[in-house]
């Protein structure tokens, strides 16, 4: 049988401190592909926190207007 890939070991405060936990949360996905598509449980256990700390970051923006809206134009004034 082949061992789980083990990506660097985080613990929870760490995960949610970093700006960034996209890097993260890639490398656990490539691990999960590689374990024909499971998670061990403690890499279940940091995906959740990481995907958490990026919702809560994404809602942040979101709430604060720091998201660009593309397609949205001012209307013009006849």
């Amino acid at each position: 049988m082949i061992s789980p890939l083990k990506p660097k070991q985080l613990y929870p405060e760490q995960m949610t401190d970093t700006v960034n936990v996209l890097p993260h949360i890639f490398e656990l996905r490539t691990a999960w592909r590689k374990q024909d598509f499971k998670y061990t449980k403690e890499q279940q256990e940091q995906y959740d926190i990481l995907i958490a700390a990026r919702r809560e970051r994404v809602k942040y923006f979101i709430d604060n207007g720091l998201v660009s809206k593309g397609g949205l134009r001012p209307k013009e004034e006849d």
